[in-house]
């Protein structure tokens, strides 16, 4: 299966289009009409340097990526799906069918005025690590105001914030293991971020007037990472949305991935997706965290059968004592760990390590421990045998099911989607 993905801003440079506007001269005279200025003039020279700026940048890329849509109708097979990055998603949804040249162009101008009108933020890329570093990194330092704005690929995220909270920050990640870069993004805000919800609302009274046709082809929300529904009511409301809201471009090219799709091909002016996506399919499962998992298990099986559901959101580095069950609690919660690891474990020991991390960290040190933890997980089971469909890629999901390398939610979505 093939899809076609378009990248957003940020690709923006100046000779973007060359070859194609004199190909299309048609679609150029309408982005004209539309804009009120020459396109091919912005593209090509960039007087001024107005590609820099949101407000240009967005239509001249919305363009491009439809003069090279035009292009692959000629000279490509057609797609199974269709993606775009941030901006990229427009072209996709034109792609699709959802709306014409026109009335895209109107939109997507539009949008870059409001996001232009945010002022006071950027952006930047962080390289190299986790999620949960990016995540751990911001809360250690009180970068309160920034947050992961495009979930881009497993190590490549982008931060949201003001200019002043990105500056500070920049040399705290730069000292971070494993970071190999911080870079800030060509874009003029700090777009997919609750600073732009002002946008994001004045945009939706402007898609509440736009008339938005079913979709020849299934194209993957950056807000969900799942493709858009038939309701064009929830288009409006997802376009509206991911102003301000992250971008999942990971989650959706996994759920590309896993629907059977394995041509992808990037449409427009750079290879950044190309790049994104080659991460993303290659990258391998997460090394096992022992220390972790034995945190969120004394969370769920020693703490939540005291307290309930409070325990699955309880800090980790916090002191038993917070529960509010006195001294008692210490004794309660022996028990209950010596039940879990099959093994004796004394109120002292409890009352020693008072949080989930040092009481972790004490058991992995405690070789009898370790062993009756090792002893208590359960078996891999044997894979069932699996009927041998007619359709290669129904069995090969299946396959994948099976050895768990695919979730079960994701094989019914996969098959779903291959109905």
């Amino acid at each position: 299966m093939r899809c076609y993905v378009f990248p957003g801003q940020g690709t923006q440079k100046k000779g973007m289009g060359r070859s194609l506007f004199g190909r299309f001269p048609d679609l150029r005279r309408r982005a004209d009409r539309v804009l009120g200025y020459p396109i091919e003039e912005l593209c090509l020279e960039n007087p001024q340097r107005r590609l820099s700026e949101t407000v240009y940048a967005q239509p001249a890329i919305y363009v491009v990526n439809a003069l090279h849509w035009s292009a692959a109708q000629e000279d490509l097979p057609p797609a199974d799906f269709l993606a775009g990055h941030s901006l990229g998603e427009y072209s996709a949804l034109l792609a699709a069918g959802a709306f014409d040249f026109e009335t895209g162009l109107t939109l997507v101008r539009r949008r870059a005025e409001l996001m232009g009108q945010v002022s006071g933020g950027a952006m930047a890329a962080v390289v190299g690590v986790s999620e949960q570093i990016v995540e751990e990194t911001l809360k250690q330092h009180d970068a309160t105001g920034v947050v992961i704005a495009n979930y881009n690929a497993p190590e490549q995220f982008v931060l949201s914030g003001s200019h002043e909270e990105l500056a500070r920050i920049k040399p705290v990640f730069e000292k971070v293991e494993g970071v190999r870069a911080f870079v800030p993004v060509r874009v003029s805000g700090p777009f997919h971020a609750s600073a732009m919800a002002p946008a994001a609302e004045r945009f939706r009274s402007v898609l509440a007037s736009v008339d938005v046709g079913g979709l020849r082809t299934p194209v993957i929300s950056n807000v969900t990472g799942r493709p858009f529904g038939p309701d064009a009511q929830e288009v409006r409301a997802l376009l509206a949305e991911q102003i301000a809201r992250p971008v999942r471009w990971t989650d959706g090219i996994r759920y590309l991935r896993d629907a059977g799709v394995s041509v992808f091909t990037e449409l427009g002016e750079s290879k950044v997706l190309t790049s994104l996506i080659d991460r993303i399919t290659t990258a391998q499962e997460p090394t096992p965290d022992p220390r972790r998992d034995l945190i969120e298990r004394i969370k769920r099986e020693i703490l939540q059968p005291e307290i309930g559901d409070e325990a699955l959101g309880f800090d980790e580095d916090a002191s038993f004592r917070r529960l509010g069950l006195n001294s008692i609690i210490y004794v309660r919660l022996a028990r209950r760990a010596g039940t879990v690891l099959g093994i004796p474990v004394k109120p002292d020991v409890i009352f020693q390590h008072r949080s989930c991390a040092a009481l972790a960290d004490y058991l992995l040190t405690r070789d009898d421990i370790a062993q009756a933890i090792a002893r208590a997980a359960p078996p891999e089971a044997p894979p069932a045998p699996l009927r041998e469909y007619q359709d290669e890629r129904v069995t090969a999901l299946l396959h994948g099911c099976a050895n768990g390398t695919l979730s079960v939610d994701r094989t019914i979505e996969a098959i779903r989607a291959l109905a």
